[in-house]
């Protein structure tokens, strides 16, 4: 592959990684799960902080389990493919950040998911879909990070 032809892509993936956590950070701040302190963005002033799953337009509910789905199955199938990725990942404790972001987003944006009224039930389906998708996906490349990481090791 093309990480044992060119053996700095490791260091690009180490460059990388910050910014796929940050995908993570962003959907939590979109959903109002994230503390202040820890934002990508500066708050306005006049902005109302109470923004959750539950309350925010369909459109922007839409939006952000389309951003999850896409991210949880991009980067299950880059480990999939590339396992020996997964010590990249531990250097910046992705198990951890990627279980806190599981445990503080999923519930909430399935609760909300569930509660919606929708005028079109086929939107409720397609949602539902895509969370459980993407909640499928997350599991899937713990359980890569987690078998590369500490299962193998003691195999070998």
């Amino acid at each position: 592959n093309i990480f044992t032809q060119q053996p700095s892509y490791f260091s690009d993936l180490d460059e990388t990684l910050p910014t796929v956590l940050q995908v993570f950070n962003n959907i939590l701040h979109k959903c109002g799960l994230q503390c202040g302190g820890a934002s990508a963005e500066p708050q306005k002033l006049e902005e109302k902080v109470n923004v959750t799953p539950g309350n925010m337009p369909l459109q922007e509910l839409k939006d952000i389990v389309l951003y999850l789905c896409d991210t949880s199955t991009t980067l299950w199938a880059f480990l999939d493919v590339f396992p020996l990725a997964c010590q990249t990942f531990r250097k910046h404790e992705f198990c951890y950040r990627l279980a806190s972001f599981y445990e503080l987003a999923i519930p909430e944006l399935e609760s909300a998911i569930k509660k919606r009224h929708y005028e079109d039930n086929s939107v409720f389906a397609d949602l539902w879909r895509r969370i459980s998708h993407s909640r499928k996906k997350m599991i899937e490349a713990f359980h890569i990070l987690i078998n590369q990481v500490c299962l193998q090791p003691i195999l070998e």
